[in-house]
């Protein structure tokens, strides 16, 4: 833009507490008003690339590596590509309901470590709070039955992992066209034993939020967007995790499509680039890319649902659609009371999963012809994640595809900045809770900027305001310890 010459700058980087490193930029006019709001991923991973020329079967171990908090949702997205590159469009009832289950442990466990540990010391003592205490040793202090829940409710989420894919990160779950073992009766025996706790700390949870939320009418607005979303939906409508067809709709719960083949996404879905940044602007086809953006995961599939088949989870969702008098919840700081609706599904479903017969069953794989391209879609943690590959006929990997979350939730995650800063920003006063203000922002979002784990607010942060002529008016840096300083 020739006219951002004249305008103030304000760089923040890295962004803290995200997996990866981003960095926020915001241009000001002279009047402190946000004229762009940037959030920058400014590392560059190559998987796309990278994938190219090894065979098909090892692509689920493969693309595991891209993250250590959700590698269980790459691996599958891209086992149900691979089933499709063998010809295998459904999978035996056992093979399918271990995927699920697995599945299921993968979502417990990684929305447990974003609520507890990441975003609730923020949410419980309040986002400009003694920086010393907002973390997850202040909640273990101050709240240690609710910080000792959070540990428990992911450990148990690990411990589905590690039974059927044999460990808790980077496992071996699934073979073209099914699993690789069965689930044994001492197996299923153990995970049922403290499935009840499981339960009512998921209740619990979801119980919290709904409280924090409800109760604090400043969250409501905090970053608040009026959005389309896209999420998978069973084929009545119902919150589907693993397999299903895609449903966009407007912000008023008008329908842009539904049921949509997700090995058709191409169509409905573009992605554009950006110069200033290593993540992809996806946005729907039919509205254009000016109105097209959308969001996904908790928040986008909460709404979007016509019901979730477990009960306790399908109370807590009418509670929270009742929030906006029935509509959709637009709040940005909802996604958390959504996410952990989806806990508490999780929970009833991994207990429904293991008092099925099914569950038990050998029968674990199936066969067909191969087919030259496979397309994988599952509902992360995250939002939804594809997975789309063609190959060679010695079965090597010619093109590979990847839409993560995060990628869809880019623009979203930029317009929340801009709203977030255009209320709380003021003046070339910079405060540390000004910049954590910025941070909860994009937290709510649980991004995933790479496979690196979450760093628990440990990394360094530092944010410059440089006047239109180009000299320093203020700057605050936050070292790794915590520690603030100021440069004038």
């Amino acid at each position: 833009m020739s006219n951002n010459e004249k305008l103030r700058r304000i760089a923040v980087d890295p962004v803290s507490r995200v997996e990866g490193h981003g960095k926020i930029t915001l241009l000001l006019d002279e009047a402190n008003h946000v004229r762009e709001a940037r959030f920058h991923i400014v590392e560059f991973r190559g998987f796309e690339k990278f994938i190219q020329g090894r065979p098909y079967w090892e692509v689920p171990y493969f693309v595991q590596r891209l993250c250590g908090i959700c590698p269980v949702s790459h691996h599958l997205a891209a086992a149900k590509a691979v089933d499709q590159l063998v010809g295998v469009d459904t999978l035996t009832p056992t093979a399918t309901k271990l995927r699920q289950l697995l599945h299921f442990g993968q979502t417990l466990q990684s929305h447990a470590l974003h609520f507890f540990h990441l975003s609730s010391p923020d949410l419980l003592f309040g986002f400009g709070s003694n920086l010393q205490h907002r973390n997850i040793v202040g909640v273990i202090e101050d709240y240690p039955d609710l910080a000792l829940k959070g540990v428990r409710l992911r450990k148990y989420g690990q411990q589905v992992i590690e039974v059927i894919a044999g460990k808790r990160i980077h496992g071996a779950a699934t073979v073209a066209g099914g699993m690789n073992k069965s689930l044994t009766l001492e197996e299923r025996d153990r995970l049922l034993v403290d499935l009840n706790d499981v339960l009512g700390w998921a209740q619990d949870a979801v119980a919290l939020n709904e409280k924090i939320h409800t109760e604090h009418p400043e969250n409501h607005g905090f970053g608040r967007l009026n959005s389309n979303y896209l999420s998978m939906v069973g084929p009545r409508g119902e919150l589907e995790l693993y397999h299903g067809g895609l449903r966009a709709n407007r912000a008023d719960g008008s329908a842009i499509f539904d049921q949509f083949d997700y090995r058709g996404y191409f169509n409905a879905i573009r992605e554009e680039v950006r110069s200033w940044s290593y993540m992809k602007f996806p946005y729907l086809t039919e509205l254009g890319r000016d109105d097209g953006w959308y969001r996904v995961g908790p928040l986008a599939r909460i709404n979007n649902c016509n019901f979730i088949t477990t009960p306790l989870a399908e109370a807590a969702r009418q509670r929270f659609r009742a929030f906006a008098d029935g509509g959709f919840v637009h709040d940005t700081l909802a996604y958390h009371w959504a996410r952990m609706i989806e806990v508490l599904h999780c929970a009833e479903s991994i207990r429904d999963l293991l008092l099925d017969r099914d569950i038990m069953g050998t029968e674990l794989i199936t066969t067909g012809e191969k087919r030259e391209e496979g397309i994988g879609v599952i509902e992360a943690p995250r939002g939804t994640l594809f997975h789309h590959y063609k190959i060679n006929e010695d079965g090597t990997i010619k093109k590979a595809n990847l839409i993560v979350s995060t990628t869809s939730n880019n623009q979203a995650m930029n317009e929340s900045v801009r709203s977030v800063a255009n209320e709380y920003l003021d003046g070339h006063e910079i405060t540390e809770g000004l910049l954590n203000h910025l941070e909860v922002a994009i937290r709510a979002y649980d991004p995933c900027l790479s496979c690196a784990t979450h760093a628990l607010g440990k990394m360094p942060l530092e944010i410059e305001l440089i006047g239109a002529k180009g000299e320093m008016v203020d700057r605050v840096a936050k070292a790794a310890s915590g520690t603030i300083t100021r440069t004038r």
